[in-house]
């Protein structure tokens, strides 16, 4: 009959059985805290996935689709689940389905903003507002790769690794967005007009260094 045996599983509303979504979860989540996933657990489920955590942008998509906003380098068994039943998955297999739609290319600029924010905030450290200038320089590349000139990226991050400014030891989230900002208004830096620029002096100082590099 249609009784609830032993072998019959929950499928919630959402037509995704909820019971293997919080199973999963309770896979990755933290020893010392059963309602987070930390990074341990997100590295485990990158090893089911087949991907490598810390290359692949997927991972980084996929956080960001399932909601993972509360605190970074975590996601919550909360926004797990929700971020699961919106997505509708519910298996490893699905998820696995689901690893070539986490192309960023399928982001347009609005959702991209949104997501190179979010690489942003989920990268912070603890309660630090800004990121450390060498965790910098290996998110931009692998975030901007197929959105912006390869030379920008490497351009960019050299500046900043040569920088001997103190200030930008460490980069803010204003600094952050405004160079993705900056790379779409700016095609040409021959456009570029720094008494009337509204950047931050980061944008201005990089604008410099790519003038004196021109010059070489």
């Amino acid at each position: 009959g249609s009784g609830s045996g032993s072998g019959s599983r929950s499928v919630g509303p959402n037509g995704v059985d909820e019971d293997a979504i919080v199973l999963m979860f309770d896979n990755i989540a933290d020893e010392d805290d059963p309602y987070v996933a930390g990074m341990e657990g997100i590295s485990m489920l990158c090893d089911d996935l087949g991907i490598d955590a810390l290359e692949d942008i997927r991972v980084l998509v996929l956080l960001w689709k399932l909601g993972a906003n509360e605190k970074p380098a975590q996601i919550s068994k909360e926004e797990w689940k929700k971020g699961c039943i919106e997505l509708r998955v519910d298996s490893m297999a699905k998820f696995k389905a689901l690893l070539p739609a986490l192309d960023t290319g399928f982001l347009d600029r609005t959702e991209f903003k949104d997501f190179f924010k979010f690489c942003f905030q989920f990268n912070r450290q603890g309660t630090h507002r800004t990121l450390d200038k060498d965790l910098v320089t290996a998110l931009i590349p692998m975030t901007l790769k197929d959105r912006v000139p390869s030379k920008r990226l490497s351009t960019f991050c050299d500046f900043l690794t040569e920088s001997k400014d103190e200030s930008y030891s460490r980069i803010t989230l204003d600094q952050w967005t405004s160079f993705l900002d900056f790379c779409y208004e700016v095609e040409d830096i021959a456009d570029y007009d720094e008494d009337t620029s509204a950047w931050p002096v980061l944008i201005d100082e990089y604008v410099e260094y790519l003038e004196e590099l021109e010059k070489k």
